[in-house]
């Protein structure tokens, strides 16, 4: 199944902005991150579809996952 996937800040360093992925059915979005060598514990939040998600959230195809990472500041 297909997936739109949208990194943001710093995960778009050595990888991409938006990307199209092939995924097999049953994959989770903590299945995605480590394809992606990003840690769980280095995400701020992530969106399916514009709604707030969790890492063992299951994906469908044609949706759009977005990956941001935490924000430090103050």
């Amino acid at each position: 199944m297909k997936i739109t996937v949208k990194l943001f800040a710093t995960f778009r360093q050595g990888r991409f902005k938006i990307a199209e992925q092939d995924v097999p059915e049953g994959t989770t979005i903590a299945d995605v991150l480590d394809t992606l060598a990003i840690e769980v514990a280095d995400v701020g939040m992530l969106f399916v579809n514009g709604r707030h998600a969790e890492p063992e959230q299951r994906l469908a195809g044609g949706v759009v996952l977005a990956i941001f990472p935490l924000v430090g500041g103050g």
